[in-house]
């Protein structure tokens, strides 16, 4: 009996040790990502549950999760989010576990039917910063070169107050590819001063890619990629909309847009939008002088249906860009003497007053799209995408003339391009998922002929032929991505000079690779890295520029004889996000060989209609690295404080020393604070910032005037939704820029020269939806 009682207490005891055991065992981490099936982007907020647990967190915007804390065992995962199909997995814990799910779309009921349809996707291991509803909504009225300034690492280069370039760590032009509704915008965007014909009112988000994407999207990729997306077309029956309203009291301008969108109740999955906007100013005001000629007009509009079900999709989109912009008269001089006074003095020696007149010189532009687009989805889960576009853009630049001629266009361009893309995305396969493609492009650019003058570029004929492929494996925290393509190009151009054809054709081919990775070390921490070769043949104005530049006031010469760049980039990005900080740091190194630039001379061109500078292309060795930084932080009390910074470098490799037109130094910083409610006054907010920029000190050899100096300017608006009421709503926005009215000038400006950049400005903004 005794015998009996201790084997029984033996037993026990036994027991309760085992039991204690594994309740110690209860130290596990569950690492995930939630991706969509489909287009293998990040699903946020994904809701991740361990049922016999009672355990579960969301994704974060990276869709990386992690559950600590997990016992030893055999459980169920649930995994839900708003539109996609949940899913039950099995989850066995033994170790530590990595996962990675990926969850397919569905359609869903909410007051009818809305159907998901297929999403388009960059892809890219590459930094990706967007301008997400509500900083569009605080730029809105602006160009787009100066709505996406408020991303690190993005800047601008300017010629005046109305024409902006966007500049990605230094690069710009050229360099930089913009995908307007996924359709590379195609116009004269070689020159300096030839901005962006896009109306960024019909955006609902604007990306930037801060790496080389030549192997997504060709040779005018090496510098970046700008997406500037509409919202998706609307499906539900019924019409809804939107009207912007704003005002400014620099250059007394205006703007106005008015958004329409909606879907057919007896066709589901039909939907439609109509889109339109105009701007208007007169001159800009500098903190002590108007700058004469300075006003502008602008009206655009556009339209889109289409129609998706759960296999097929098909829209069709037109848009229509027309602007008139006013060139600083004074950038015009007479002869040398008063070019080299007007310099000298920094600022212009006229006194006009306030005018919403335009005369010469001026830029008329037009630009038209044309987008066709359809996929089908397999019944392997494969995708087939083909997309045709045609696009004409029209820019013509005034000179100032005598008599008749001054009616006349000194320079006056036609572009024709047609684009096809047909891309092929296989089914994911465990954790490998991919796509391959082919690009054409078809270019053919004319002179108009009856300006009078010699054309500073010659007509040419262009065809781009590409090929590409690239896939990525996923496997828990670790992602790879791998992709090549392989470009031909055949340029024909011609040109009477001196009463003799000139003619010249070229052929340029490349191969071009990228490889990257990303890496989640736990829910707060991502590394990313991406190594990516580019390429890109010498431009026409590059190689045939021989002339005066209207809208630049210079004369440009070009280098027939130019060979292609050739660069390879690196770009690494570190993100923190955990509690009330959200921290994001990129570093970049960016070699290219051949680089092309354009150099200042020295020399001065004497005519009758005036003195100009003259500009050289010229071609060389380039290095440039750089980095930036954004980190914001929110705290619970409704206070949010923002920093963000970003540095360029950029050195001639064979003559050792600077390279023209590379942004200074800069670093901003603001604080926000979420006011309460005041009456029907509801989301009020109180921002103030200020941007600092340093005198860019790494200038090249020789350039008409020293780098101007550094400046600061505060800024500082009021936000607040006047009222909400089922599906209306109307906020408003105020803000004054340049508060102190500091006069400053900007390195990357061309006209900083003889200008100042604009004085204070206050707007009002009005958003209504219904």
């Amino acid at each position: 009996m005794d015998k009996l009682k201790l084997s029984s207490l033996l037993f026990t005891l036994l027991l309760l040790s085992s039991n204690i055991w594994a309740q110690e065992k209860c130290y596990f981490i569950l690492r995930g990502k939630v991706l969509d099936s489909e287009s293998n982007e990040a699903v946020a907020n994904a809701y991740i549950w361990v049922n016999e647990l009672n355990k579960g967190t969301l994704s974060d915007q990276n869709g990386n999760f992690r559950i600590n804390d997990l016992c030893e065992g055999h459980f169920e995962l649930k995994v839900e989010s708003m539109g996609y199909e949940a899913q039950m997995l099995p989850l066995n814990v033994h170790d530590n576990v990595n996962l990675t799910i990926r969850l397919n779309q569905k359609e869903y009921t909410i007051d009818g039917i809305e159907i998901i349809g297929h999403k388009d996707a960059v892809n890219t291991m590459n930094a990706v910063n967007n301008l997400g509803k509500d900083l569009l909504d605080e730029n809105r009225g602006k160009n787009l070169g100066e709505t996406i300034k408020s991303l690190s690492g993005v800047t601008t280069y300017s010629t005046g107050a109305n024409i902006a370039k966007p500049v990605i760590h230094g690069m710009h032009s050229n360099r930089i590819m913009i995908l307007n509704n996924g359709i590379r915008q195609e116009g004269q965007q070689w020159g300096g001063e030839h901005a962006p014909e896009i109306d960024p009112f019909m955006a609902e988000d604007i990306s930037v890619v801060k790496g080389a994407e030549s192997v997504r999207f060709g040779p005018e990729a090496m510098g970046g990629v700008i997406l500037v997306s509409p919202p998706k077309l609307p499906v539900k029956s019924g019409l809804k909309g939107t009207v912007n309203l704003i005002g400014n009291t620099n250059g007394r301008s205006g703007a106005a847009a008015l958004s329409l969108e909606g879907g057919s109740k007896k066709w589901q999955g039909l939907g439609y939008r109509f889109q339109a906007s105009s701007r208007a100013g007169g001159n800009i005001k500098s903190p002590n002088y108007f700058q004469d000629n300075t006003g502008m007009r602008e009206l655009n509009f556009s339209g889109a249906i289409g129609y998706n079900s759960k296999s097929i999709g098909v829209d069709l989109f037109y848009s229509r860009f027309s602007t008139t912009i006013g060139i600083l008269s004074d950038s015009h001089t007479g002869n040398s003497s008063d070019l080299n006074e007007l310099i000298a003095n920094g600022r212009p020696f006229s006194n006009p007053d306030f005018t919403y007149d335009i005369v010469n010189p001026r830029q008329e532009v037009v630009h038209h799209l044309l987008k066709a687009k359809g996929h089908y989805h397999l019944k392997n889960d494969g995708v087939f995408n083909l997309e045709y576009a045609f696009q004409q853009n029209n820019r013509q630049e005034f000179d100032k003339r005598r008599g008749a001629l001054n009616d006349r266009a000194a320079l006056d361009l036609e572009l024709f391009t047609n684009t096809l893309n047909l891309s092929y995305e296989h089914p994911s396969a465990k954790s490998w998922n991919g796509s391959i493609g082919i690009n054409v492009l078809q270019q053919a650019n004319n002179n108009i002929p009856g300006t009078g003058v010699t054309p500073l570029i010659p007509n040419y004929d262009l065809i781009n032929l590409g090929a590409f492929a690239i896939e990525k494996y996923t496997s828990g925290n670790l992602e790879l991505e791998a992709g090549a393509r392989y470009d031909f190009r055949y340029v024909d151009a011609a040109r009477y000079k001196d009463g003799e054809l000139e003619e010249r054709d070229y052929t340029f081919k490349n191969f071009t690779a990228s490889i990257g990775a990303a890496y989640s070390f736990n829910s707060n921490w991502l590394l990313t890295s991406n190594i990516g070769s580019a390429w890109r043949p010498p431009n026409i104005n590059e190689q045939f520029s021989e002339g005066l530049h209207h809208g630049a006031a210079a004369v440009e010469i070009g280098n027939p004889d130019f060979v292609s760049e050739q660069a390879i980039k690196w770009v690494n990005t570190l993100n923190f996000n955990k509690g009330n900080w959200d921290i994001e740091w990129t570093g970049y190194y960016h070699k290219i060989n051949n680089y092309i630039y354009l150099n200042p001379t020295g020399e001065k061109y004497v005519s009758l209609r005036g003195t100009f500078n003259i500009y050289e292309y010229l071609q060389t060795d380039a290095g440039l690295w750089g980095m930036d930084l954004s980190s914001v932080y929110q705290h619970d009390s409704g206070i949010s404080w923002f920093l963000k910074g970003s540095m360029v470098r950029a050195k001639n490799l064979i003559d050792k020393n600077y390279l023209p037109f590379i942004p200074a130094d800069r670093i901003e910083t603001g604080i926000s604070y979420e006011l309460p409610k005041i009456s029907s006054l509801s989301n009020n907010k109180l921002s103030l910032s200020n941007l600092s920029v340093f005198r860019q000190k790494r200038e090249p050899d020789f350039d008409l005037a020293p780098a101007p100096s550094g400046y600061n300017l505060w800024n500082i608006s009021l936000s607040s939704l006047l009222f909400e009421k089922e599906k209306t709503s109307l906020k408003a926005n105020l803000s004054v820029d340049n508060l102190l009215n500091k006069e400053y000038k900007d390195y990357m400006d061309r006209f900083r020269y003889f200008s100042h950049q604009m004085g204070r400005n206050i707007s009002v903004k009005l958003k209504y939806k219904f």
